[in-house]
């Protein structure tokens, strides 16, 4: 059972994260995008942007780092083998983009018991190197209660 007291805690900021060309092509190419945005640096250059795009869901990669935090942290208690992913959002003030340094904090907006399972709601939320906001990933996990 994951511990409720880890409700509103706040970890602290992740090592940047570089945004690269190349990883924003693979992720684009894994989500089966074929939008020249996320390929063509003219393309993206021509829709305004400084360089190839990311997909929205890119955001995930950025999130991992801040999981990773709640998942080593004991006090939480959150058994990763009994982990399964219940919903994910991102809430964009704009896109990300290849050459962005990106930094994320965590925060655990939500702990509900439901039925012997725990739902986790955690909130990253990731700025550029300016501190400006780019996006929160909103992930909720459920962490399945032991088997009678």
């Amino acid at each position: 059972m994951v511990n409720p007291d880890v409700q509103g805690r706040v970890y602290p900021p992740t090592q940047p994260y570089l945004v690269g060309r190349e990883k924003v092509r693979e992720f684009a190419r894994a989500v089966l995008s074929d939008s020249p945005i996320h390929h063509d640096p003219e393309a993206a250059k021509a829709a305004g942007f400084a360089d190839v795009v990311a997909p929205p869901t890119f955001a995930v990669t950025v999130q991992e780092a801040t999981l990773a935090q709640l998942l080593a942290d004991e006090e939480a208690g959150v058994d990763f083998s009994r982990v399964v992913h219940g919903d994910q959002r991102f809430s964009y003030t704009r896109p990300i983009v290849a050459g962005d340094e990106l930094t994320a904090t965590l925060t655990i907006a939500a702990v509900k018991q439901l039925g012997g399972h725990s739902m986790v709601t955690a909130s990253s939320a990731i700025v550029d190197a300016a501190g400006e906001h780019v996006v929160t990933a909103l992930s909720t996990l459920v962490v399945r209660g032991e088997e009678a």
